[in-house]
C-alpha cells in the first residue's frame, strides 16, 4: 500500500463567488451600478433578462461594459443564447472578442455540447454552464469528467427552468429539487468544479432569502446567483466562512503540516479524527477565506 502524498495537490486559486448577480445588458443604469455592488461577480445576462427585440443592443452593451472595465475585483461574465437561436453564434463570437473573465451557456445537456462553445473561446475566458434540463441530470458525471478538456471551471443551478421542464412546484423549500440539487454538488466535487445555486424569485421575501442561501451553504454549493442588489447581502453572509469554521480549518492544516504527520492518513485533533480529506477541505476553506479578507 503506498503511503499518502505528504501534501494535497495546492487549491486553485480561490475565487470567491458567494454572490453572483444576473444584470440585463440591455440597461445601462444596471450596468453602470453594477460596478459599485458588493458582489463577488456579475453575470451580463444576454439570454433570459433580454426580450427578442433588444438582443443585439444588449450584446453591443456587454461587451462595451467588459472593454470600458470598471469592475475592479468582481468577476465579470457575460451570458449568452445558445447557439442554436437565431442570436447564439453572434453572441458567442462577440463575447471572445470582448474578453470577459468567463461565458455562461444555457441548456447544456452534455459534454459534446460543450465543444463549439470551448473552440470558439480565447485562452483566459472560462467556460460556465448552466445546469437546468432534464437530460443533462443523468450525465452530469460524464459532463464533470469532460469539463477539464473544455475549460468549463463552473456549474450553475438554472432550478427555474429544470423546475418548468420537471413540473414541479418552486418554493422556498424546493423540495422536488432537492435531489437534482444534491446531484449537482456532488458531480462538481467530483471533477473539482464551482458550484453555484440557482436564483431565488421572490424579491419582497427577506427570511425566505436567508432561508434557502443558508439551504444552500448546507447543500455545498460555493455561492448563489441573484437578481436583484438587494439580495446580495443575504447570500454574502451565508457564504462567508465564519470565524469558528476558520478557525477550526486553520487546526487542521496546521495538524498536517507538522513534519512528524506528513505521511500520515488520519489524525485525532482536539479529539477529533479528522482525514487527509478534510486537511484539502481546510486549504480550500482558508483560501476563499483570505480572499474574501483581501477584497
Amino acid at each position: 500500500m503506498r503511503p499518502p502524498s505528504a501534501s494535497p495537490a495546492p487549491p486553485s486559486p480561490a475565487r470567491p463567488r458567494r454572490s453572483v448577480l444576473y444584470m440585463p445588458a440591455a440597461n445601462p443604469k444596471a450596468l453602470a451600478k453594477a460596478r459599485t455592488l458588493p458582489c463577488d461577480g456579475v453575470i451580463l445576462d444576454l439570454e433570459d433578462a433580454v426580450a427578442p427585440d433588444a438582443k443585439d443592443q444588449a450584446r453591443q452593451a456587454a461587451c462595451a461594459a467588459v472593454a470600458a472595465g470598471g469592475f475592479g475585483a468582481r468577476e465579470v461574465v457575460i451570458r449568452i443564447n445558445a447557439l442554436d437561436t437565431e442570436w447564439g453564434p453572434a453572441d458567442l463570437a462577440a463575447a471572445a472578442q470582448a474578453r470577459p473573465d468567463a461565458v455562461l451557456v444555457p441548456k447544456i445537456n452534455g459534454p459534446d455540447d460543450l465543444a463549439p462553445y470551448a473552440s470558439a473561446l480565447p485562452d483566459g475566458v472560462a467556460l460556465w454552464a448552466m445546469v437546468e434540463t432534464c437530460q443533462v441530470l443523468f450525465r452530469l458525471d460524464v459532463l464533470g469528467a469532460g469539463a477539464r478538456a473544455h475549460g468549463l471551471s463552473v456549474l450553475v443551478a438554472g432550478t427555474n427552468d429544470l423546475a418548468k421542464e420537471m413540473g414541479c412546484r418552486l418554493d422556498t423549500e424546493r423540495a422536488p429539487l432537492l435531489g437534482p440539487l444534491s446531484l449537482m454538488v456532488a458531480a462538481a466535487r467530483a471533477h473539482g468544479l464551482v458550484i453555484l445555486d440557482g436564483v431565488f424569485n421572490a424579491l419582497e421575501d427577506a427570511e425566505g432569502l436567508a432561508r434557502q442561501c443558508d439551504q444552500a451553504q448546507a447543500f455545498g454549493f460555493d455561492g448563489k446567483t441573484l437578481i436583484h442588489p438587494s439580495q446580495i447581502e443575504a447570500a454574502n453572509r451565508a457564504f462567508t466562512p465564519g470565524p469558528e469554521a476558520v478557525a477550526w480549518a486553520r487546526t487542521v492544516a496546521e495538524a498536517f503540516e507538522m513534519p512528524e504527520n506528513a505521511a500520515r492518513g488520519v489524525l485525532r485533533v482536539e479529539g477529533r479524527m479528522v482525514e487527509r480529506l478534510h486537511w484539502e477541505q481546510a486549504r480550500r476553506l482558508l483560501a476563499v477565506a483570505d480572499a474574501i479578507a483581501a477584497a
